[in-house]
């Protein structure tokens, strides 16, 4: 298939040019002016930004054991309206990704159904239970290069350890979802003066930190990748910020919710704003914000998280935890950090696509180099009241957004155009 871009704001190594990008199969055959391409399919890119796809650390597809809520298919799509080329799987399916025919089950699936490309992660242990490793060598040999226990941390730290040891000799990613059991255990929102006012068990920031800072001490120690998922909290971009001073491997996330809202969206007591790690306060969301901006918090990573809408329509405790992001980050992203092109695209592409180590996602756009590419709409206006994904549980539904994802091509395949759901 070909595909010709025509005068956008192309993101090339020498920086953003007005160009026309004609796409030849995988590749990027061709950036310049005035460019022609017959029978070609056309992308007006009039105003636009035109880039490598987003990248995003942190997706739930539920495949396998949860297709009700979201599949491969469903989920994917969702990726592609949202203008994503690559998002990571997280492993707390049912069964667990902790063995390595489970990861190849996914990346198969993906390749059949998908339409962005999917990367595995695997668990660090066996079943998430926190026991026992995981088949480490085997989810290594699938392909499998980012580990985490998502929705829940390691707590033993000798486990941790071990797998440390064991993933820091090849090279790959601890990713920890940070949350200490024992103080996290009953909260359903942050501990602060609005759970005191509704009187609601709340989650103590401090959950998310200790975790971190002893988390980072066995860095130290073993050398491995460590990558914070869903920063929430000033003093993790404290700690994280002095891990990077002190040169060790580190990276960390924030979603697109942590930039946008604070623990005051919960006196609503709609399930819509129930997420752990929790919303916290004005001055947390300050702080992610200035962390994103100087390169402390590297990635923006949706946790994009369905649920059935019959499992919202409970009362706010009882309800699940998350939400779904990927349709509507960009709009969010661009809301919270301006219109800075440059921040944005590390934040959603480059950056996440060097953590995962998918080298075919990320770059500028050049000749010869991959056609993974988005095009996007900074100043499209839009109402998100229904999603591409199964799933609806989203802040943002019924709310005006600002930025939107006009086209989205994968390996040279026209996976999104021009459709606004809503």
């Amino acid at each position: 298939m070909t595909i010709l871009i025509r005068g956008g704001h192309v993101m090339t190594p020498d920086g953003w040019e007005v160009l026309d990008v004609v796409v030849d199969g995988d590749v990027v055959a061709a950036v310049g002016q005035n460019l022609e391409a017959p029978q070609a399919e056309v992308v007006d890119a009039a105003g636009c930004w035109v880039g490598p796809g987003f990248v995003d650390l942190h997706v739930h597809l539920r495949e396998p054991g949860h297709e009700w809520k979201e599949d491969i298919a469903s989920g994917t799509a969702a990726a592609a309206a949202g203008g994503y080329t690559l998002v990571v799987a997280m492993p707390n399916t049912d069964p667990p990704i902790d063995s390595g025919h489970l990861a190849r089950f996914v990346a198969e699936r993906a390749r059949l159904v998908g339409r962005c490309d999917v990367q595995p992660a695997g668990c660090i242990t066996l079943g998430r239970a926190g026991e026992f490793l995981a088949h480490l060598d085997e989810l290594w040999d699938a392909g499998v290069r980012i580990f985490t226990d998502d929705g829940d941390g390691v707590a033993d730290a000798g486990l941790l350890r071990h797998a440390m040891e064991y993933l820091a000799e090849r090279g790959g990613v601890v990713a920890q979802h940070p949350e200490d059991p024992g103080l996290a255990r009953g909260g359903h929102m942050h501990e602060g003066s609005v759970s005191a006012r509704l009187g609601m068990a709340g989650l103590p920031a401090l959950a998310e930190e200790l975790m971190v800072a002893r988390d980072l001490a066995l860095v130290r120690e073993t050398g491995v990748r460590y990558h914070v998922q869903h920063v929430s909290t000033k003093g993790t971009v404290e700690l994280v910020a002095q891990a990077k001073a002190d040169g060790l491997a580190v990276t960390a996330e924030v979603t697109p919710h942590h930039l946008t809202f604070d623990h005051t969206r919960v006196e609503t007591m709609d399930p819509d704003y129930k997420m752990y790690p929790p919303l916290r306060t004005a001055e947390d969301v300050a702080a992610l914000r200035e962390a994103v901006r100087d390169g402390t918090i590297d990635a923006i990573a949706t946790d994009h998280a369905p649920h059935a809408a019959h499992e919202r329509e409970v009362p706010f405790e009882e309800a699940p935890r998350g939400v779904i992001g990927l349709e509507t980050a960009f709009a969010a992203a661009l809301a919270a950090l301006g219109a800075d092109r440059d921040l944005l695209f590390q934040r959603m592409s480059v950056a996440p696509a060097r953590i995962s180590g998918a080298d075919r996602h990320g770059r500028p756009v050049e000749p010869g180099g991959p056609a993974n590419l988005v095009v996007v709409d900074p100043a499209a206006r839009w109402t998100p009241q229904t999603f591409v994904s199964r799933a609806e549980n989203s802040p943002w539904r019924g709310v005006e957004l600002t930025g939107r994802a006009v086209a989205t091509i994968q390996e040279g395949r026209l996976t999104h155009r021009d459709v606004v759901v809503g």
